[in-house]
């Protein structure tokens, strides 16, 4: 009868798993980080150099960042130290130094490498400061988030930051590839398959080596799965995407970016994604209402009704019906004209309210409810719009000391050009009558 490790798979000499099996040992062999690795890469220029500085390797998970670390150290002959931010605090980090500084003194050096360095706080990452100026340890901090915003401007100011790319499909088919090499045996998926499980792995190897392993202990001696087959064994996994992170404000990013662009596919696209990820589609109903408002304006009125009845509908049908009301506006305002003029001027206006202070309206537009408010001037000389020629007084209603400010400039395009064309009769109009 099996112990309860040897059904785990955990008895002394069971297959390590695949992904560390794989596990490259030089550089030559990390596969997607041909820019960092490659002959004339940044990384393979330092050890060729036999010099290696501090660095924050940034990128998805999945992409080598643990590895390369590893690989730099045993090229440049340096002790390997690693922790992780999520389960490491001061304390182990001074172990960590004075253990290193034991080392220095022997003559050997440290790399210290940080998973998830992002996760330090300010006053943590401040601590490594010293320790990096002086020698103790070759930093080497690992993160998936923006270092611009998560790392003190101190601890970069001493670190180069190398950024590190989700694999491409020809990537994760060279992973495929050495997997079917070491194992000396083909991957039972039909080419649709194949390509599926490219596709689920989002750019991640150790992913990727995951599904791999699932697929194999599922097959069945001559089986071979088809796309339906294989995501009925992995029940797919879930794209990357953390609706707090840069993975959020990349892809709406590129969603407002693509419908400004007048894109409706790219827009189709991104709106999917978001949607497919987890992503509130109340918050994507507000941004397409932002969108109407700062890229198409009055270009087009329809636009900011459409957005807004988007909402609306996907208030009363829910998911997965009112998704297709989303769809539908940012299809529309990825195709409407364009026009950022309100934005504009709306900024425009924000600037001279705020540095104007609190300047008088001139009198004659002002009520004059009480006898002293007359007295003062309040109202005198309005002239009333609706009894004038081409209901239309040419009067001046911003205050005095600001003159006559132009905020407003619309454009040649859609709704926006026939705007043009009054305001333009406007201001002959005004021209004439005030002299």
């Amino acid at each position: 009868m099996a112990t309860l490790f040897e059904a785990a798979g955990l008895e002394e000499g069971a297959p390590r798993p695949l992904a560390d099996r794989l596990r490259p040992r030089r550089l030559d062999e990390v596969v997607g980080q041909d820019h960092l690795v490659g002959p004339d890469g940044v990384l393979t220029r330092m050890i060729e150099a036999g010099s290696l500085g501090s660095l924050v390797l940034w990128g998805p998970p999945g992409t080598g960042k643990t590895t390369v670390a590893r690989i730099l150290s045993e090229a440049t002959d340096l002790h390997f130290e690693q922790i992780s931010a999520i389960f490491s605090g001061v304390a182990d980090l001074k172990k960590l130094f004075e253990q290193a500084r034991g080392r220095r003194a022997t003559g050997t050096g440290t790399l210290l490498f940080v998973d998830e360095i992002h996760r330090f706080n300010r006053a943590q990452q401040d601590s490594f400061l010293p320790v990096m100026e002086d020698g103790t340890v070759v930093l080497v901090g690992a993160t998936t988030e923006n270092p611009s915003f998560e790392l003190n401007a101190a601890l970069l100011s001493r670190a180069r930051v190398l950024v590190f790319r989700a694999l491409d499909a020809a990537a994760i088919d060279r992973l495929i590839a050495r997997a079917e090499a070491l194992e000396a045996r083909p991957l039972p998926l039909d080419a649709a398959a194949r390509e599926a499980l490219v596709g689920m792995a989002d750019g991640d190897g150790r992913a990727a080596l995951t599904l791999i392993e699932e697929v194999w202990r599922a097959a069945r001696p001559g089986e071979v799965f088809d796309t339906a087959g294989l995501q009925e064994i992995v029940q797919r996994r879930a794209p990357i995407y953390d609706k707090s992170e840069d993975g959020h404000y990349n892809l709406i990013s590129a969603l407002h970016k693509a419908v400004r662009g007048s894109d409706p596919d790219a827009s189709l696209y991104y709106l999917a994604r978001m949607l497919d990820a987890g992503e509130s589609p109340l918050f994507l109903a507000r941004r397409l209402v932002r969108m109407a408002s700062e890229d198409i304006g009055l270009a087009d009125p329809n636009a900011l009704a459409v957005a807004t009845a988007a909402k609306e509908a996907y208030d009363f049908l829910g998911s997965p019906e009112g998704e297709l009301a989303l769809a539908e506006a940012a299809v529309y305002l990825a195709t409407a004209p364009k026009s950022n003029a309100v934005y504009k001027a709306w900024s425009a206006a924000m600037r001279a309210a705020k540095e104007g202070g609190s300047l008088m309206p001139p009198k004659h537009i002002l009520n004059a409810p009480t006898r002293l408010m007359k007295t003062e001037g309040y109202g005198a000389g309005y002239r009333y719009d609706h009894d004038e020629p081409d209901a239309f007084s040419g009067q001046n209603y911003f205050p005095e000391p600001l003159g006559r400010p132009s905020f407003y400039r619309p454009v040649e395009r859609g709704f926006e050009r026939e705007v043009k064309k009054r305001m333009e009769y406007w201001a002959k109009l005004r021209a004439e009558r005030n002299g």
